[in-house]
């Protein structure tokens, strides 16, 4: 849920200004153009049903399997597959836990970080909640972040979920671009972006869930 509304049409100033106080050539900077450039995409379709094939597929080649039904009937992820009847970038987003998630996490319902927004049983989810908050918010921040630099590969336009995730949260203030230097920082050392702070490609991962759709 976004914290600040921010319309689409005030965007521009907006970037503009966070644009003047990046360091040119910093991890920081390059994501940020890269983000930013994807709101031309906007008028073309946010959310269509490209997109969410588009996610399905980005699933299917890290093998993870998926479901065609809503969230709301079970879990986001039932530790098994991702039910994709949702907004596309939510879909990328669980994608984006998947790879955040530890292996040993990856087998149990919304990963053990309790019920996400979108699932039904939400009671049966927190009840294998295994982490403490600290995790939570951190991996729903990286989560959060490798959904959007998905989005960016895919060719969607990425900058509704940043905003809509609350990465231009205090955009006037330092911390807005010191929280995405640090998540990148960190999906860096995991192994999860290259050198360039691109998504690490799905054929270069060693743990796969068998892939289906249901």
């Amino acid at each position: 849920m976004i914290l600040t509304p921010i319309e689409l049409g005030d965007l521009p100033p907006i970037l503009a200004d966070l644009r003047r106080r990046l360091v040119p050539g910093t991890p920081a900077a390059l994501v940020f153009e890269r983000i930013a450039a994807t709101l031309d995409l906007v008028p073309l379709g946010v959310d269509t049903p490209q997109h969410r094939a588009d996610g399905i597929a980005l699933a299917h080649r890290f093998g993870i399997a998926t479901i065609d039904e809503l969230p709301m009937q079970a879990y986001s992820w039932d530790g098994h597959a991702i039910r994709t009847q949702s907004e596309s970038y939510v879909l990328i987003h669980e994608i984006g836990h998947w790879l955040v998630a530890p292996p040993e996490r990856r087998g149990l319902v919304d990963f053990g970080l309790g019920a996400g927004p979108e699932t039904g049983r939400v009671d049966e989810a927190n009840a294998v909640l295994c982490v403490d908050q600290e995790t939570q918010i951190e991996e729903e921040a990286l989560s959060s972040l490798m959904g959007i630099l998905w989005e960016v590969e895919l060719g969607q336009p990425a900058i509704a979920a940043f905003l809509e995730q609350n990465w231009l949260e205090g955009w006037d203030r330092a911390a807005c671009i010191d929280n995405l230097a640090d998540n990148l920082a960190i999906l860096r050392r995991r192994g999860l972006i290259d050198a360039n702070y691109r998504p690490i490609a799905p054929e270069h991962f060693e743990v796969k869930a068998p892939v289906a759709s249901l």
